[in-house]
């Protein structure tokens, strides 16, 4: 195939104040580290070619291919609740886009490709670490059904970045349906841009929602402008309802950091929590917990609501109509929330629907078991499906739980069979443990990829029982635990 990629590029062709124009920044000695050779399948890449000099020229960004037309996108957002005029890709360049062989267009991005225009005095580089981070977490992601950017490759510059001390340089291949934030629309709206914010709605709707775009094509700006909306509060709640049921913390749920395509993008001082408890934190940036896991549901609320503010302009025929628009719309989101909450934990208990209080009660009540047990999130469900015949090593809390959770599970009258392939196929015997995934990416930073490789391949099958990743498996020993993360900028 040579260096020539089936791209398409619909972002380039949109107005100039969009994005900055320019090539990544070449790196001194590029080497291959990881590959995801059935990502590049699905891209209609050849992996053999990938792994080639020209390949990995390309994937370090020291080669443009055929058809690329490289581009720093401009945003601006809210960070932990501050408003950032001027944002931007300050250290990726997006390469282009490909409709791969499921028919899906993605963009293809360089992170840590270099200096842009929007990088705000940063190198616009990043480190092995974190690099190797968002590989790990982005697939395990994928891996566990949560919609999110994935990772196409991970290539080691042979250059030093210097954060408090120097480290090894790399460039992660960022595949995503998009990289449009809910900050791209406040970008263009701070600017009172209004021909810019329409243009975006429609392009962000065409692109996501194509079958709603072709149906409103004749419709008023407004009704487009809601359909997109209304899209992106259906995906994004769907979204954190799936962090919240794998025990995923974010960790910096910025405006700038919430994607239109409802997928989970830009994975900083994410972690995932082991012993149950909403108000964990571990992003060291995050003083006052704003984005702690039992918070997510609520800070999205507020992100949807700077969306619905940029929208504005094209939400109404004048400033009443518009508001008004934008907080009916808004207002429907609590129920949203609710409904795809219960849809993953009833899932996660092995009910069915009935009485959404009830089945709140019944889910809240197994929570702060698990709370008041110290209880592991992620093992605690796993082994409801052993506690329909036995307490097992249940904890006290949990002990007392379980008759009317069995009760409940009875009074369905489903096959013990289906309850327990209900429970073991929501929820995961593996996640991408925090000191796991600390220990394997200090030993690739001292070159060493092996516990990179082994964590790879045990995440890439979360829901299956495995004697050999009992020890990945296992939560963390006390002075094993990772108290804080970390965003690598």
């Amino acid at each position: 195939m040579g260096g020539a990629l089936p791209f398409d590029n619909s972002y380039a062709r949109l107005p100039e104040r969009f994005y900055a124009k320019l090539p990544p920044t070449p790196v001194k000695a590029p080497q291959l580290l990881a590959l995801n050779e059935a990502l590049a399948e699905v891209l209609q890449l050849d992996p053999a070619w990938l792994r080639s000099e020209d390949g990995v020229a390309m994937l370090a960004g020291n080669a443009a291919p055929a058809g690329a037309e490289p581009l720093a996108m401009a945003y601006a957002g809210h960070q932990f609740g501050g408003w950032v005029p001027q944002l931007g890709d300050g250290r990726a360049i997006l390469l282009g886009e490909i409709v791969g062989a499921d028919g899906i267009r993605r963009d293809i991005q360089l992170k840590g490709s270099g200096p842009t225009p929007y990088s705000r005095r940063g190198d616009g580089r990043a480190a092995v670490g974190p690099v190797l981070r968002e590989y790990l977490i982005s697939e395990a992601m994928a891996a566990l059904g949560v919609p999110t950017t994935r990772s196409l490759a991970a290539v080691a510059t042979g250059e030093p970045v210097f954060r408090e001390t120097p480290l090894p340089g790399a460039v992660l291949t960022r595949v995503a349906r998009s990289h449009i934030r809910v900050g791209t629309f406040q970008f263009f709206y701070a600017r009172e841009d209004v021909d810019g914010v329409r243009t975006l709605t429609d392009y962000a709707l065409q692109r996501h929602e194509p079958e709603t775009a072709a149906a409103l094509a004749d419709a008023p700006m407004a009704e487009r402008a809601k359909a997109l909306l209304d899209g992106v509060i259906r995906r994004q709640a769907a979204l954190v309802a799936q962090w919240m049921a794998v025990g995923f913390i974010h960790g910096v749920m910025n405006t700038d950091n919430c994607a239109i395509s409802g997928e989970t993008i830009d994975y900083g001082p994410c972690a995932f929590m082991d012993h149950y408890d909403p108000a964990t934190v571990f992003s060291s940036i995050d003083y006052q917990g704003r984005y702690a896991y039992g918070r997510q549901p609520a800070m999205l609320h507020w992100n949807l609501a700077q969306l619905a503010t940029a929208l504005l302009p094209v939400l109404g025929a004048n400033e009443d109509s518009a508001i008004a628009a934008a907080q009916t719309t808004l207002d429907a989101y609590p129920a949203i929330m609710q409904q795809e909450y219960l849809h993953r934990f009833r899932a996660k208990v092995g009910i069915s629907a009935q009485d959404d209080a009830e089945d709140h009660r019944l889910i809240s009540e197994f929570l702060a078991a698990l709370q008041a047990d110290k209880s592991d999130f992620t093992l605690g469900f796993r082994a409801l499906a052993q506690r329909l015949a036995s307490d097992g090593d249940a904890g006290p809390s949990v002990r007392a739980w379980l008759p009317a959770w069995r009760a409940r599970i009875e009074s369905e009258g489903r096959g013990g069979a289906e309850i327990v392939a209900t429970l073991q196929a929501a929820n995961p015997a593996r996640i991408p443990r925090n000191h796991r995934v600390e220990h394997a990416l200090s030993a690739a930073a001292a070159g060493d990829m092996a516990p990179f490789e082994t964590l790879r391949a045990a995440l890439a099958q979360p829901y299956a029982d495995a004697t050999e990743a009992a020890e990945i498996d296992a939560p963390p020993r006390p002075e094993e635990k990772v108290l804080a993360t970390f965003c690598g900028t």
